[in-house]
């Protein structure tokens, strides 16, 4: 097992990936990096928003992920140029840290600028393609029509969060005030060749929500029986294929 230092969780690190802290303008990211051939296209999975908030609905105080589906799903891509990239805060700790970021401003300006400035380190001018689950797909949508500079070919979601206003309200949440919303560049975001993969069972990020944001159903695979954790694993090949 591989531990972080002012982390709670412990990460099982593959022998092919190797473990990278990146340092951006605001955050320092974890991530797991397997780089065959820098020369070829990369896969760059984006982890959701983790461990935010205990049951009882407070803030918690480490984001770091309890779930593994994104990392199972990562650490399984076959490709050469593989990346299972950590949001702000999960795993490894700086002093930028506030429980704001992975709360009302878990998509602010800087989160967004500091993951574009770890993949940007990691791929360079290289073709991309972004996996992200549940508020990662938000963050990787939020790059993609933000920084033009990015090679990206797909935009792959699963389980996304792409409309955090009807998210919000659905659920009844405190709003994301701090929060910028992919629903504001919608325009921009369906120029993008793109597939979602949604649960039919995710009380989370409930199917009407992302079906409704999607403009072309023709992108939509639903997994039958699959809630936002769990019941993913036949897809997970089909995901590490995209």
């Amino acid at each position: 097992m591989f531990f972080l230092s002012g982390c709670t969780t412990a990460m099982e690190n593959p022998p092919a990936f190797q473990y990278q802290e990146l340092q951006t303008s605001y955050f320092k990211l974890a991530s797991w990096q397997k780089i065959g051939n820098p020369q070829q296209p990369y896969k760059i999975y984006i982890e959701g928003d983790g461990y935010a908030f205990r049951a009882s609905g407070t803030v918690s105080s480490d984001p770091t992920p309890r779930g593994r589906l994104l990392r199972e799903i990562a650490f399984g891509d076959k490709h050469e140029n593989v990346v299972y990239l950590a949001r702000p805060c999960q795993y490894v700790k700086d002093k930028a840290c506030s429980p704001q970021y992975w709360s009302n401003a878990r998509f602010a300006d800087e989160v967004i600028r500091s993951e574009y400035e770890a993949v940007k380190q990691i791929v360079g001018d290289a073709p991309l393609t972004l996996v992200g689950f549940s508020g990662g797909a938000q963050v990787a949508g939020l790059m993609a029509v933000k920084y033009d500079d990015l090679n990206i070919r797909k935009l792959v979601t699963v389980a996304g969060n792409l409309d955090v206003q009807t998210w919000v309200e659905y659920h009844r949440l405190t709003p994301l005030d701090l929060s910028d919303d992919l629903r504001h560049y919608r325009r921009q975001y369906t120029k993008f060749n793109q597939i979602h993969y949604i649960g039919t069972q995710d009380n989370i990020v409930i199917p009407s929500i992302s079906e409704n944001f999607i403009v072309d159903p023709q992108t939509i695979r639903k997994i039958n029986g699959a809630s936002h954790n769990t019941g993913w694993k036949d897809t997970y090949e089909a995901i590490r294929q995209e």
